[in-house]
């Protein structure tokens, strides 16, 4: 198929408006020997569109015997993603699901009223040396949603739209672009794609989701003569055609959707819109009030702050 044609951000290069509205660096954060790089939030940038978190995990090389464990903790009031390029991770939650997850799929749980959860590397994959690499995002709850019962749900890669065309393809990882739709069953609009660029490829981002943002994994692309190199984070003008033009060879991903119905209160793995509701959530966390994860003996305490 051909891209929809988009009204070329170049046309407005001369503009005093460039269609690039911020460039984020992640910070980068050490959770336990396991580095990962945070988009969001970010000051002065909390969210873009549903999306409050936005994670990098590696790559990390861990020798025979070793590998990723993040043991119980807690969510509310969001949907969690998680996608990977290399590795294997089990997903263990307190519905009683138990999950392996592997490149190209998707494990999609929306915490709604409450729900924990572990992510380790199942023990087969640490029998040789491994590595692990993917993101991890979150998506706010709509208001009138947060407080939904919890679920989870896992997607198979060939169930997932690719849409190739002019040296471009994107896997449609969540919500709706270019005609097509992700099976996954998001919680209000939404654009999440993993895209890869041949050297002179050329994509129209799609312009009815309001917000957008791009983050470059590898090599660079160039909007309207500027061009932006792997490890930017860059929240684009809403409203705007954008056409991405790629210098060399790169992969990026394309998140976005409606603006959030209000501010949103993080703190820790908790999220809401009031925080009378997150201080509940602590205190229930704290007091043993979540329910458990089966077949899990540890957990993760309450932060000190």
């Amino acid at each position: 198929m051909s891209w929809q044609p988009a009204k070329d951000a170049e046309s407005r290069a001369e503009t005093s408006c460039p269609p690039v509205e911020r460039v984020i660096v992640p910070r980068s954060r050490d959770i336990g020997g396991f580095e990962v790089r945070r988009a969001l939030p970010a000051p002065g940038r909390r969210m873009v569109g549903p999306f409050i978190f936005f994670d990098q995990m590696g790559p990390a090389l861990f020798p025979a015997g070793q590998g990723m464990d993040v043991r119980p903790h807690p969510h509310i009031g969001l949907s969690t993603l998680t996608w990977l390029f290399e590795g294997e991770v089990l997903h263990r939650d307190s519905l009683g699901f138990v999950q392996p997850i592997r490149p190209g799929e998707v494990n999609w749980m929306t915490a709604g009223s409450g729900i924990a959860h572990s992510e380790r590397m199942p023990a087969e994959a640490r029998v040789a040396e491994s590595r692990t690499y993917g993101l991890q995002i979150w998506m706010a709850l709509p208001r009138d949603k947060e407080e939904i019962a919890p679920g989870f749900q896992h997607y198979a890669a060939d169930s997932l739209p690719v849409i190739e065309s002019d040296g471009v393809a994107a896997t449609l990882v969540a919500g709706s672009a270019w005609g097509e739709t992700s099976p996954v069953a998001v919680h209000s609009e939404t654009i999440y794609a993993d895209i890869r660029m041949a050297a002179g490829g050329r994509l129209p981002v799609p312009s009815e989701h309001e917000e957008r943002a791009l983050y470059i994994l590898e090599g660079a692309v160039e909007i309207a003569g500027d061009r932006f190199e792997a490890g930017s984070f860059l929240v684009l003008r809403p409203g705007d055609g954008i056409t991405v033009a790629a210098p060399v060879t790169c992969r990026l991903m394309l998140l976005g959707g409606a603006t959030a119905d209000g501010p949103r209160h993080i703190w820790w793995n908790f999220v809401s819109h009031s925080e009378e509701r997150i201080e509940q959530a602590k205190a229930d966390w704290q007091a043993g009030r979540f329910t458990a994860v089966p077949a899990e003996s540890e957990f993760i305490p309450l932060p000190e702050t």
